[in-house]
């Protein structure tokens, strides 16, 4: 939309123009001059040549035109000065007190529970942010688009109607604000430009004729031949089917076709083709022949001359000039509005905006959109207005939306959608109902939309619907819903009329819809096809808080509720005379006669579809509440009432229920078994189920309960059960009888037990709902939206829960995954009820399950009896004398003889359960109604009936007796506590008969129940503690029978015991030892000739395949475990440098000190042989080329599997190597210290190099190093001088072992330099040393962050990962020329002795010095190389090599921290004068001498010994961590411990370093000393020193995630706040945030898709390869998710890390509760990242939820 942002341009561009347009404007200020005519020669003058090139506009141009040719002067005359002075004044005069925004789709809408009116009241975030309802309990959401914010407005909110920016708008009255007056003449001239400019949009708009225009807008020249074929968007037709049908008509490229459908997308209409009409004509044709191939139906073309589609066009921009000018004044509104509406004199033609309304669904989307931003901005801002608006809406309420149910159009962009802002406005909504007659309009609508699925009964019935035109039919309902959504308090006898009219005629929907879809049981043959029965739930699930809303609106006025239930009446009656051509048959039992019409459910048609009877129902239920009931004879009388025909129907559907769960129906199919399941839901069951129950509770009250027995036993089918009748053999049947008696019996106690309506008795809205919630948490604690979704929600989406679940339950926090539950109080468990009319079959076993346990544990009986329930009210208090009739006391007697003559298959436990609980009924009634009144008052006698015999034959029973006899049945044991109950409460109840006063009763039955209850309850307690010795004893004899058999196992395997315990003392001796030994523990230094000895241990492994064990050893097949190598950027803090990182061109052997992009090795742990695992490899490899139809999780072709045992996502795996034991003869190692110094071993190193140097030159001239031709003497002596301090022979590994070396080393070079592999590539070593060095720097950072000791704390997994790893990169070296081995060498040692002439060697400062160690140490057993013989260096050798190699890294990394911290400021603690920092001032001093000064040496030397004991440390502890794995050292104790103190002493001395780091530079000073120099000297040293350049700090920064707010709002601002950078237009995107950097991104969307090699990646996706080397974690914002992607083909969403105030996380806000970041698991989700475990997350959630597969990630 061109909105005030647009004036730009124009706004420059007219200061030039105006004097051009004087005339023009002077003309139009002649009051002689028609304005109209004059303004619509100016558009036909300028328009065409304005909007000409329509196929490739130039949008900045045309605007520019427009506003100097049109808008300028048409504006100068409206204002009469400058208009952009003159709207600035406006503006700054005062702003209105309605906000007004229009939403855009996905846009973040707040409502406030506490104050809103109902759920549609809704704030922007702006507003919302100033408001009060901020620290309410509000609810986020996305919105649909086209809602507008109702700040302001004071009938959408009980409280805070107004935010602090509009509060401003409010406060001034309008006599006070004078400013924002139009004057007079301003007036005058809107009321002359208005009606032309309106007029002119709504006749361009509405203008059918394609190559004419109206008379007034042509201009006399000649027509031009100038056509454009037009293509309008349709929500019938793919993109893809577009581009298609674009590609193939047109024979354009694939952009071009992409462009055009985007445009149509989003305008809704495009000129795809420009020419003669006969061209275009023929391109149309093709269009639609080509689209209707595809699809069954054709694209929408048209051909439109070139001068209508430039005034269409136009005729936009106007509108949207209008827009804009609204948006300044109300005076300007009301001219407006007052314009729309008035209709002319005489005409019987609308009004323009009605014209518009009508239109709606010709126009196109943009000219949709611009309409009603139009309406918002003008009509909706003015209250007055509104309501003439909204009666013009109603007036044509039926035409617009048959229009919108015909179009295809999305709700949101059709003027229908409109309706919320007018129907939701109480005052506005009670006017439509009196003056209009709203609620009738609409119901009738309903019943012209629908005749086409009425059938011959005038019945709905929805077989072969549409569901697209369905879904169209639900916004006319929506419609009736925002009526009646707000009760009216004060009735007038207008209203009452008008509203009961509505009624009458909603009724006739409701006998449409009673007994629809009548269905027929299926006998001998199955159902062929399923019916459909979705569209009439959905119905039902539609009207449901309907139906609710017009019983409560009738409910509020006792006229109008009598009058709705006798027209409620009639109309049931109505339906139910159908059937009544049958005689009547008579029923006998007990003595009583039933007089009815035969009906089977099993054999005639019946169907679950009655809203009539169930809304009478409700209102008889209501006026039983209300005290009504007792003038209802003088509407209904009581011969009309007929109460058996109204509790036929529900009667029939409970049958119904009950036959479909004894499978009777189960040749009708799933339709069946779909509808009874939303029957009984809580979507469903308020307005069916429970009516149900309540209608049959009504005939219970108002029939004779004999006769309402024998009606059930005949319609349950039961007449034959309950006589006596020879019972047959088969067993189906006696299995179908006996779920049908379970099944009536369940609804006899539903009919006397469940009183928790208000109505049926004294109970409160809050009560129904905590027995509710006391019912869910009986079954297990629950969580606060699983709670939510077993509650019916109230026409505000409101369940009531919050307002009572705390006096029931209390709350349990969640952990860091998973989240909290509510568990039930103590107290309210007394309320349970195991017949809970709620619970489903599975709910009630669980229920009663849990009960009986918990009761169990506290050492209780296990009876469950019924809690007491309410008395019920006068109206229905004759329902309890179905519990002691005739006919309830045969059923109960006959079921329990049943049961104690143990007549096997005619009774079940379950059948048994439910006598003893109508039983429990029985008597607490009476012992209620005997407590509360005196005995000859109450006529209520279950007890005198139930100890009555049965009959008078000899062997007759009373229940009593069948009751002692039932405890001796074994069947049923578990109902033994039960009956005790009941024989407990028979004795009560019986002295309470027996008593004659009141009082004495009261008292003494109360102290003798006691009594009976203590003596029964001792008994009871001996009896358990008899069982639970006895279950003592048992335990006690089986676990000496255990331990008997494990000293036999032990004795067998006595060996294998003797092993491990000698291995655990040999531990516990060398702990003492440990603790004895001196200060400095030898055996503790992993360097140097005091090396401790390696605790090499004999390795036996199991492979997890074959499950064979096999000790690690070199000759022997190899062992490996499953790892997974990955590209990390987890360390770096300059992620701009990754993508260069790969390909041929790179040499990997130096790695920047950033390390921006590292190869991580990781492994799940689990050992496999090498032939096993290459087995397993190609059977996997063999079943997918057979199953090529299955995505699969992981890439076969790159090495990737799962692994077998853990599932991890695996893509190689590592040899293991065992661990060389070297033990150091500490007399040979003294020898040496005298002789080897570091000058001497540097002397040798550099001999020996240059050896080779002249070897592989063949004798060429080399540069050898200054300081090696010191004493050269016999130089062939000198070459082999090296091998003089011991040598051993090379390791020899197994062809196997060598072969998984070269796998694995091949893998880490294809993987990290992401290429084709390549055994003999020259980079391999390098890979391997720089995964080796960079997956320790890892796992050291990962324990620092996590505050874990260096040792002892890795994981399992992380353990052998890292020894295997270490291992293999020694023993890699093998495996390659030895001669490019010394290459590599050469080049490492070259950047720390400089004095190597080495090309490409980088500067002191551009490398990571912990990658030179580690290659250093690992590539140096290379010089020992002969040609004749395989040497690698002795122990004493190694130890020197490795040490002084140690000590020259360490002396260069000094260099760097120091170098690199001279830019520091100050932040340490106080300054000292200790010895290392006089040391560190000494060093500086030289480090100023060789740098000419750069360096300062007026830094304090404290603080320079401060920078380097910090910046040191993750150097020297990845160090120790090298050393340790490659050398299998013991640490000192402190590095097992998590203290800083002793941590820097510890690995000093493990490490052979003084704790005085610069002491290193006096010990070696004369050799080191040129070192100094030559290193100071450098470029790029001498350039950072002087600021030139940036170098890296130590210690380098750790990486965290991104800091995110507490508030989830706040990311819903920021998301608001979000613009494309690459999409000029202001739809709402999918905003993504990256968790790595905080970018924000446009995911999902066109605009921001690249390309990255011939690939359209979407933006989250090219993000990722260049944030996280492909691997990253977003969080998308509008939808509260975590997305982790990894490459272009997977990811897998993820919890996100705010959770609601009862710890449940919310994606896609559906549920909208505040939002607040738990820390603990944004850290779980940061060491997800940390750990390299994204990949993992990513495969397992892959595997798990398949249903992904579907997603296109790398468009993400």
């Amino acid at each position: 939309m061109a909105d005030g942002a647009d004036r730009g341009p124009g706004a420059g561009a007219t200061g030039g123009r105006a004097p051009a347009q004087a005339p023009e404007r002077a003309m139009w200020c002649d009051e002689r001059f028609d304005f109209q005519g004059t303004f619509l020669q100016c558009l036909a003058k300028h328009v065409p040549n304005i909007y000409s090139a329509e196929m490739d506009p130039l949008l900045e141009k045309q605007e520019e035109m427009v506003q100097a040719a049109i808008l300028y002067p048409l504006e100068c005359y409206l204002f009469g000065e400058d208009p952009d002075m003159f709207l600035e004044k406006l503006q700054q005069s005062g702003t209105s007190q309605l906000c007004g925004k229009v939403f855009k789709g996905g846009e973040t809408t707040y409502s406030c529970r506490d104050c809103a009116v109902d759920p549609t009241c809704v704030l922007c975030i702006d507003c919302f942010q100033n408001s009060i309802h901020k620290n309410h309990r509000y609810k986020m959401h996305s919105s649909t688009g086209g809602g507008f914010c109702d700040c302001g407005d004071t009938e959408a909110w009980k409280a805070g109607p107004l935010c602090t920016k509009h509060e401003l708008g409010s406060s001034s009255s309008p006599k006070e604000n004078s400013e924002c007056q139009l004057n007079e003449e301003i007036m005058e001239h809107s009321r002359r430009v208005f009606p032309s400019v309106i007029k002119y949009i709504v006749d361009m708009l509405i203008w059918e004729e394609e190559k004419e225009l109206p008379p007034e807008l042509t201009v006399s020249r000649e027509k031009v031949d100038s056509y454009y074929c037009v293509l309008f968007n349709d929500e019938h037709h793919s993109y893809d089917h577009v581009i298609y049908s674009l590609q193939r008509a047109l024979g354009c490229e694939l952009g071009e076709a992409q462009l055009h459908t985007t445009a149509i997308d989003k305008e809704g209409r495009r000129a795809v083709k420009a020419g003669h009409y006969a061209s275009c004509q023929e391109a149309k044709e093709e269009i639609k022949r080509h689209s209707e191939n595809v699809s069954q139906r054709p694209l929408h073309v048209e051909v439109l001359h070139a001068d209508v589609m430039a005034h269409q066009k136009f005729a936009l921009r106007l509108g949207s000039w209008l827009n804009k000018l609204m948006s300044y004044s109300s005076d300007f509104r009301q001219i407006f509005c007052q314009i729309c509406l008035k209709e002319e004199a005489g005409s019987e033609k609308p009004c323009f905006i009605s014209k518009l309304m009508l239109w709606d669904a010709k126009l196109h989307k943009g000219a949709r959109k611009v309409l009603h931003e139009l309406i918002f901005s003008s009509f909706f801002m003015e209250m007055e207005y509104k309501k003439l608006f909204a009666v013009e809406f109603v007036k044509y309420y039926k035409a617009l939306q048959k229009e919108y149910i015909s179009d295809d159009h999305d709700r949101v962009l059709s003027v229908t959608a409109l309706s919320v802002q007018m129907f939701t406005v109480p005052t506005l909504a009670r006017h439509l109902i009196e003056e209009q007659n709203v609620i009738t309009t609409i119901t009738e609508t309903l019943l012209e939309v629908l005749p086409e699925y009425l059938d011959k009964n005038d019945k709905f019935n929805f077989q072969g619907y549409s569901q697209d035109k369905l879904n169209r039919v639900y916004a006319v309902i929506y419609d009736l819903r925002y009526v009646l959504v707000s009760k009216p308090t004060l009735w007038t006898d207008r209203l009452r009329e008008r509203f009961l009219e509505g009624f009458v005629s909603f009724l006739r929907i409701l006998t449409c819809m009673q007994g629809m879809e009548e269905i027929k049981r299926q006998i001998g043959q199955h159902i062929e096809v399923d019916h459909d029965w979705e569209a009439a739930i959905a119905i039902q699930m539609q009207l449901k808080n309907i139906l609710l809303m017009f019983q409560e609106w009738c409910a509020s006025d006792e006229e109008l509720l009598l009058r709705a239930y006798r027209e409620c009446h009639k109309a049931v009656m109505r339906c139910s005379t159908n059937g009544r051509s049958r005689e009547k048959t008579m029923f006998h039992l007990c003595g009583h006669t039933l007089e009815s019409r035969p009906y089977r459910v099993s054999a005639d048609p019946v169907s679950i579809h009655l809203p009539l009877s169930r809304t009478l129902a409700g209102l008889h239920v209501r006026l039983s509440k209300t005290g009504a009931i007792s003038r209802l004879h003088e509407f209904v009388s009581p011969e009309e009432f007929q109460v058996e025909l109204l509790v036929e129907y529900p009667l029939r559907c409970l049958v119904l229920v009950a036959q479909v769960a004894a499978e009777m129906w189960r040749r009708n199919g799933l339709s069946l078994i779909s509808q009874v399941f939303y029957y009984q839901d809580v979507k469903c069951r308020e307005e069916m189920y429970d009516k149900d129950i309540i209608m049959l509770q009504i005939g219970a009250s108002l029939m004779d309960p004999n006769q309402f027995l024998l009606l059930m036993l005949q319609r349950y089918e039961l007449a034959d059960a309950f006589k006596k009748i020879k019972p047959t053999k088969d067993q189906d049947l006696i299995k179908q009888y006996n779920i049908l008696i379970e099944e009536m019996l369940q609804i006899l106690i539903y009919v006397v037990g469940e009183r928790y309506v208000p109505g049926i008795s004294d109970v409160t809205k809050e009560d129904v709902i905590m027995r509710e919630i006391i019912h869910l948490l009986c079954i297990e604690p629950m969580a606060h939206s699983a709670i939510t979704k077993s509650l019916p929600e109230n026409e505000n989406n409101e369940t009531g829960l919050e307002n009572v679940i705390d006096k029931v339950a209390t709350f349990k926090k969640p952990g860091v995954s998973g989240h909290g539950v509510y568990e039930l109080k103590d107290e309210c468990l007394k309320e349970f009820n195991m017949f809970f009319y709620h619970y489903t079959k599975t709910q009630h076993s669980k229920a009663e399950h849990t009960q009986k346990k918990r009761r169990k544990q506290e050492n209780r009986d296990e009876a469950l009896p019924p809690p007491p329930p309410p008395d019920f009210s006068p109206a229905f208090s004759n329902v309890v004398r179905i519990l002691n009739c005739d006919v309830m006391m045969h059923i109960l007697r006959t079921l329990l003889q049943r049961a104690v003559e143990l007549e096997t298959h005619l009774w079940t436990e379950a059948m048994i359960q439910m006598v003893l609980h109508l039983l429990s009924l029985g008597l607490l009634e009476e012992k209620q109604q005997l407590q509360k009144s005196p005995e000859e008052e109450v006529s209520f006698d279950f007890y005198h009936k139930a100890t009555r015999m049965g009959s008078s034959a000899l062997n007759a029973v009373n229940v009593l007796m069948l009751l002692e006899k039932l405890k001796r049945v074994p069947q049923l044991e578990a109902q033994k506590d039960t009956v005790n109950w009941i024989l407990q409460m028979f004795d009560m109840v019986k002295r309470l008969r027996e008593k004659s006063s009141l009082t004495t009763v009261a008292t003494a039955s109360a102290s003798e129940a006691a009594k009976g209850d203590e003596s029964t309850q001792d008994k009871e307690k001996a009896e358990r503690k008899r069982k639970a010795e006895a279950a003592r004893l048992h335990r006690q004899k089986i676990m000496a029978q255990m331990s008997a058999l494990q000293r036999n196992f032990i004795e067998t395997h006595k060996l294998l015991y003797e092993n491990t315990l000698e291995a655990q003392g040999k531990e516990d001796a060398i702990m003492e030892e440990e603790s004895v030994s001196s200060a400095v523990d030898y055996s503790k230094i992993a360097l140097g000739p005091k090396r401790g000895p390696s605790v090499a241990e004999k390795e036996v492994l199991t492979c997890i395949l074959c499950q064979e064990e096999q000790e690690v050893k070199l000759e022997s097949d190899a062992m490996v475990l499953s790892a997974c190598v990955q590209k990390s950027t987890a360390l770096t803090q300059n992620r701009s440098r990754i993508l260069e990182l790969s390909g041929d061109t790179l040499d990997p052997l130096f790695m920047h000190p950033d390390l921006p992009c590292g190869t991580h090795t990781g492994s799940c742990g689990h050992v496999m042989h090498a032939a096993c695992w290459q087995k397993y490899f190609e059977a996997m490899q063999l079943n997918f080329r057979q199953r090529l139809h299955v995505e699969q999780i992981f890439d076969l072709e790159n090495g990737e599997y799962l692994c077998p045992l853990c599932k991890s996502l695996c893509n190689t795996v590592i040899p293991i190597v065992p661990l060389q034991a070297q033990k150091i003869n500490s007399e040979d190692a003294e020898a040496v210290a005298q002789i080897l110094s570091l000058a001497r071993w540097l002397e040798i190193v550099t001999v020996r190099i240059s050896g080779y140097s002249v070897k592989n030159a063949k004798g060429e001239k080399q540069n050898l190093p200054a300081f090696a031709n010191r004493g050269m003497g016999n130089s062939a002596l000198e070459f082999h001088s090296i091998l003089s301090f011991g040598v051993q022979s090379s390791a020899k590994y197994s062809s196997s072992i060598k072969e998984m070396l070269i796998l694995f080393a091949t893998t880490i070079y294809r993987v990290g330099l992401k290429v084709a592999p390549n055994e003999a590539d020259s980079r391999i070593p390098m890979m391997t040393w720089s995964t080796c060095a960079f997956t320790i720097q890892c796992i050291e950072n990962l324990l620092e962050t996590e505050g874990k000791p260096l040792f002892g704390s890795l994981q399992n997994r992380q353990h052998s990962g890292l020894k295997a790893l270490v291992q293999f990169a020694a023993a890699q070296r093998t495996t390659s020329p030895q001669v490019l081995i010394q290459k590599h060498l050469i080049r490492l040692l070259g950047v720390l002795l400089p004095n190597f002439k080495v090309e490409d060697t980088p500067s002191l400062l551009e490398v990571d010095m912990f990658h030179i160690l580690v290659g250093a140490v690992l590539s140096f057993p290379s010089l020992y190389w002969e040609d004749a013989v395989d040497l690698q260096p002795s122990s004493i050798s190694s130890a020197y090599n490795h040490l002084y190699l140690f000590h020259l890294a360490t002396l260069a990394h000094i260099t760097q921290i120091v170098i690199s911290s001279a830019t520091e400021s100050s932040t340490a603690c106080s300054p000292d004068n200790s010895e290392e920092a006089q040391s560190a001032q000494s060093f500086c001093r030289e480090v100023c001498q060789y740098t000419s000064g750069c360096f300062s040496q007026d830094i304090p030397g404290w603080l320079v010994w401060d920078c380097v004991k910090k910046g040191i440390m993750p150097y020297l502890r990845c160090a120790a961590l090298f050393f340790h794995y490659l050398l299998g050292v013991s640490p000192p104790e402190e590095l097992l411990q998590d203290s800083e103190e002793g941590q820097f002493k510890a690995l000093c001395s493990y490490l052979s370093l003084p704790t005085n780091l610069f002491l290193l530079f006096h010990e070696y000073w004369d050799t080191v000393n040129p070192l100094l120099q030559r290193w100071c000297a450098d470029p790029m040293v001498l350039s950072c020193l002087k600021g030139k350049s940036i170098a890296i700090r130590y210690p380098r920064k750790r990486n965290h995630l991104i800091e995110l707010p507490e508030d989830y709002s706040c990311l819903l601002n920021q998301a608001s706040q979000f613009r494309c950078p690459r999409s000029s237009d202001d739809e709402q995107k999918h905003p993504v945030l990256c968790l790595f950097c905080g970018a924000m991104l446009c995911s999902q969307n066109t605009c921001c898709q690249e390309l990255v090699n011939g690939e359209e990646l979407g933006a989250c996706t090219s993000h990722a390869l260049q944030c996280g080397a492909g691997v990253c974690m977003f969080l998308k914002i509008r939808e509260c998710k975590v997305v982790l992607i990894e490459g272009k083909t997977r990811g897998c969403l993820y919890p996100a890390p705010y959770l609601d105030e009862y710890g449940e996380t919310d994606p896609g806000l559906k549920r909208g509760n505040p939002l607040h970041l738990c820390r603990e698991r944004y850290r779980k989700l940061h060491l997800l990242w940390q750990q390299h475990c994204i990949i993992e997350e990513i495969a397992r959630s892959q595997e798990t939820n398949q249903i992904f597969f579907g997603f296109n990630w790398q468009l993400l």
